[in-house]
């Protein structure tokens, strides 16, 4: 291969690369990350955020309540997490229960920068977006079984 062709397949493969440089494509090589990867990362980044008390829809949480119920059984790290991956940049989008009296505006920015910059460092890909769908407010009286507290009749005579 001449010099002039070498120059010309580097520019070319720069070219391709686009205008942003990535630490996954290099001159000696590519490096992949799979969608399951930045799946956790994203939702393991989300659960730090103090105020998301969990993720995914109704019936995904349901589904996570049964695992945890069989033994050696966990939760996916990923649960309410949807992400895309590209070559060099990530989209997520990510279904959060917030904890009843938390600014959700608020709330959601802090889980789109902690989810950014832990995808970013982690996995070097470029986070182009975070949607963050809030699909409930957990509610502590929620746990008791949504039972009414009892006062000897009906509310109202």
């Amino acid at each position: 291969m001449t010099t002039q062709t070498a120059e010309k397949n580097s520019a070319e493969k720069n070219s391709a690369v686009g205008s942003g440089t990535s630490k996954l494509v290099t001159d000696r090589g590519t490096t992949t990350i799979s969608e399951v990867v930045v799946q956790k990362v994203a939702g393991l980044a989300a659960r730090e955020i103090k105020g998301v008390h969990a993720l995914g829809g109704g019936a995904t949480r349901a589904l996570s309540a049964l695992r945890e119920r069989i033994p050696g059984a966990t939760a996916s790290a990923g649960q309410g997490v949807s992400v895309e991956v590209g070559e060099r940049q990530a989209a997520v989008d990510l279904e959060l229960v917030v904890d009843y009296g938390v600014p959700i505006a608020d709330l959601a920015k802090s889980v789109r920068g902690n989810v950014i910059a832990a995808i970013e460092q982690i996995t070097g890909l470029e986070v182009v977006e975070v949607n963050i769908n809030v699909n409930d407010v957990y509610i502590p009286a929620d746990d008791d079984g949504g039972a009414e507290p009892e006062s000897g009749g009906s509310r109202v005579q």
